[in-house]
């Protein structure tokens, strides 16, 4: 059933939609630990489980398997059934997936678990988006959203450092998944909150229409205009030229530029500190100054000469890694919440559902090429020059996400816009 309609004539005041970024950031921040609990603990497995690393990567690859298949579902049900049901049932099957897989040492239940905690997780995802999408939309949209993928940085990064803080725990396989199933607790407690106050709201205050979307059918994904596809389609591109990168940097860094694993891994690593201290900042001023696509466009010139840099040329990894840092901080506080602009509020769910299941589509495609064309090319440490196809298939990604922005850019600035390129929080104040 849709979500009751708002029934008062103010909207919610700033402290009230800040209490509901919060409630709804620790629901984010439970799925980014999770996401980023098993590589930490991928040598106990191995240790004590006498795991592979085809055991390992299966693990890790059912977490991400059924969100190509279920994104564009929990979309739909999202705009069916209204928000706060929807993310109350995704956190759930989160933690219910992260209990299971600390119960048993079997492979294939700990696959199961990981499974069901990707359909929760990436489901969920596209559920607080829609959320945030409903609360901001005209006030400081994209600063929130840039807040929101802060904070579940920040639990990502805190859950790959893991063994340093829960060194204790790192004795006994079970401990560190049952350390995640405890976080992943967080979630159903954020969305309680969020459940509790949006009923509250609802009687008081105006929230707009959401949720009025009960009609919404497969053919709606066929109704979405060219901004929206050429969201779409930055997203997977550039999403595609920078995750599967941090794939094989580690092993990258150090075949071809000879650095040390300690250093590698920083390296690595700067993408995720860029983003959470610079996202935020981003997306607050995007909302006040607009330009959307302009933004989006410069944040994927940065990717082109990046990757060359770094597979022809021996110069300092900071500054590549830097303009790629600062790339990775800007799209998608912008990216993300102009979707919010583009599509109607009652099919934000299934618009957010299929711009991500399109994404993990991208990610799964490039990481298996990246693979082939290391191998192809012998890429070693005895033949860095094996890394170059790669580095250029990344570079060739970059020149396409700009060209998409180019076309949304030339979209926004004509008759027919969405508002992308005007829409500012003075606009709407």
């Amino acid at each position: 059933m849709p979500q009751h309609q708002s029934r008062g004539v103010s909207p919610p005041p700033p402290l009230y939609r800040w209490m509901v970024l919060l409630a709804v950031s620790v629901c984010f921040s439970g799925g980014f630990f999770g996401y980023d609990a098993l590589p930490p603990i991928a040598n106990l497995l191995s240790r004590q489980l006498h795991f592979s690393d085809s055991n390992i990567g299966l693990i890790q690859a059912a977490y991400s398997f059924p969100t190509i298949l279920t994104l564009v579902i929990g979309g739909i049900l999202t705009d069916r059934i209204g928000i706060r049901r929807s993310l109350m049932l995704f956190t759930l099957i989160l933690f219910l997936g992260a209990v299971i897989t600390a119960l048993s040492p079997n492979l294939w239940v700990m696959a199961s678990g990981r499974l069901l905690s990707g359909m929760g997780t990436e489901s969920m995802y596209v559920t607080l988006m829609a959320a945030v999408a409903r609360w901001f939309k005209g006030k400081d949209l994209s600063f929130a959203f840039g807040a929101m993928f802060g904070v579940g940085r920040v639990a990502g990064f805190i859950s790959l450092n893991m063994p340093s803080w829960a060194h204790a725990a790192f004795t006994y396989w079970r401990y560190p998944l049952l350390i995640t199933a405890a976080v992943s607790a967080l979630s159903v407690l954020g969305a309680l909150a969020y459940w509790v106050l949006e009923v509250k709201a609802e009687s008081s205050y105006n929230l707009g229409a959401a949720g009025q979307s009960e009609r919404v059918v497969l053919k709606d994904l066929f109704h979405f205009g060219a901004s929206y596809w050429y969201i779409v389609g930055l997203c997977v591109v550039f999403y595609s030229a920078v995750f599967p990168f941090q794939t094989f940097a580690v092993k990258f860094f150090m075949d071809a530029h000879g650095t040390s694993l300690e250093l590698s891994s920083f390296l690595n690593s700067l993408l995720t500190l860029f983003a959470i201290l610079a996202t935020p900042l981003f997306g607050l001023l995007v909302d006040r100054v607009g330009r959307r696509s302009l933004f989006m466009m410069y944040g994927s010139m940065l990717l082109i000469p990046v990757y060359l840099l770094m597979g022809y040329t021996h110069i300092n990894l900071f500054v590549p890694m830097g303009m790629m840092g600062i790339a990775v901080a800007l799209i998608p506080a912008v990216m993300w919440p102009s979707v919010g602009y583009v599509v109607d509020q009652g099919k934000l769910g299934t618009a957010y559902g299929l711009m991500t299941m399109v994404q993990n589509s991208g990610l799964f495609a490039i990481n298996l090429l990246i693979g082939w064309a290391n191998d192809h090319s012998r890429a070693s440490a005895l033949n860095p020059h094996g890394y170059v196809l790669g580095m250029k298939i990344f570079s060739t990604l970059g020149l396409v996400s700009m060209l998409l922005a180019l076309l949304l850019r030339r979209r926004e600035v004509g008759q027919g816009n969405c508002g992308l390129e005007t829409i500012t929080t003075a606009a709407h104040a």
